[in-house]
C-alpha cells in the first residue's frame, strides 16, 4: 500500500531556514519552479535527491546540477538554488546532527563527513541504477514516518546513514579517508569560521574578520602557521580563500539586493567604497556597477 506522501514545492523545502515540528522531516517533491532561493544558512542538515536542471550556490561554489543527484547541505554553510528548467522533481530530508548521533553509537561527527564538510563537494552525481537505490530509500523513509510503529525513527536514521554511504561508496577512497592531521584541523577550523562570517544579512553588518590575521588571532595560532596549513591542504593561500569568498557575497549582494554600492562595500569590510571598487574590478574585470547591472 502506497504510503500518503506529502509533496511540497521545491521552494518550500529550501526556502525554511529552521526545521519545525521535531529533528527530523521528509517530503518528496513533484512541482514546478521558476524563482531562486534565498542564499542563507539553515540550522539543520539536508540530502536532496532530485531530477531537474539547477544551479547550487554553494559557499564560494556555483555547480550547474544537470543530471541525477544526491546533494549534501550543512548548517554551517550558506546555500541557494538557482532554478535553470521549469521541473524538478525528487525527495529531500532535513535533520539535526542529534538526530543521527543518538541512533549511532560511534557518534560519527557529520561535520567529518566529506559529503558535508566546510570546503568538500556537495553534489554526488547518480547512474540511473544509483538513482533508484537512493529513491527506494527516501520511499522507506516516508512510509515508516506515516507508520504507527514505536521505534520508526530508529528505521528511518538507518536509512539516512544508508543514504550517506552509499554516497560515500561513490566518493574516491582518497577522500573518504581523511587525514587527521594537525594542517587539516586547522583548515577545518578556518574554513568553518570563514563560512560564519556570511552571508551578510544587512548593511550595518560590518565582516568582524577580514584579514589572514585577524583569523589567525581569532584561532589563536601564528599566521603563519595558519597560511601553511591552508596551503598544505587545500594549494591555496589563506588571503585567496578569504578573497574569493568575499567577492562571491558581493556578486550575490549586486545581485540580488538594493543595497547602494557604497553599503555593499562598508558590510564588506572596506573603509572606502573606491578601495572596493578597485578589489572587485581587479579580480573580475568589472566593476561593481557593471556587476549590479547584469
Amino acid at each position: 500500500m502506497e504510503a500518503n506522501v506529502n509533496r511540497d514545492s521545491f521552494a518550500y523545502g529550501c526556502d525554511s531556514v529552521r526545521l519545525e515540528n521535531g529533528p527530523f522531516k521528509v517530503h518528496a517533491v513533484s512541482e514546478q519552479y521558476k524563482t531562486a532561493t534565498p542564499y542563507v544558512r539553515r540550522d539543520f542538515y539536508k540530502i536532496t535527491l532530485f531530477r531537474g536542471i539547477s544551479r547550487l550556490h554553494y559557499a564560494d561554489q556555483g555547480i550547474l546540477v544537470d543530471r541525477p543527484a544526491l546533494t549534501f547541505s550543512n548548517p554551517l554553510v550558506p546555500y541557494s538554488w538557482e532554478p535553470v528548467s521549469e521541473r524538478w522533481t525528487g525527495y529531500y530530508c532535513q535533520f539535526t546532527e542529534e538526530f543521527i548521533n543518538v541512533r549511532d553509537r560511534a557518534h560519527f561527527s557529520l561535520q567529518d563527513s566529506p559529503l558535508f564538510k566546510i570546503g568538500g563537494n556537495p553534489v554526488c552525481f547518480l547512474s540511473e541504477e544509483q538513482y533508484a537505490t537512493a529513491e527506494n530509500l527516501f520511499r522507506k523513509m516516508i512510509e515508516e514516518e506515516a507508520s504507527d510503529y514505536v521505534h520508526k525513527y530508529d528505521v528511518i536514521g538507518n536509512y539516512v546513514n544508508l543514504i550517506i554511504h552509499e554516497a560515500l561508496r561513490m566518493q574516491p577512497a582518497a577522500t573518504v579517508n581523511r587525514s587527521s592531521s594537525a594542517a587539516v584541523r586547522i583548515t577545518m577550523s578556518f574554513m568553518e569560521l570563514l563560512e560564519k562570517q556570511f552571508p551578510v544579512h544587512s548593511p550595518s553588518q560590518a565582516l568582524s574578520l577580514k584579514t589572514a590575521g585577524d583569523y589567525a588571532k581569532h584561532l589563536t595560532v601564528h599566521v603563519n602557521h595558519l597560511n601553511h596549513a591552508v596551503r598544505e591542504v587545500t594549494g591555496k593561500a589563506t588571503t585567496v580563500h578569504i578573497r574569493e569568498r568575499i567577492i562571491a557575497e558581493a556578486k550575490l549582494l549586486l545581485r540580488n539586493t538594493d543595497w547602494s554600492i557604497a553599503d555593499i562595500a562598508y558590510s564588506l569590510g572596506f573603509d572606502y567604497p573606491a578601495y572596493f571598487n578597485n578589489f572587485f574590478k581587479k579580480q573580475t574585470g568589472m566593476t561593481p556597477r557593471s556587476a549590479k547591472l547584469v
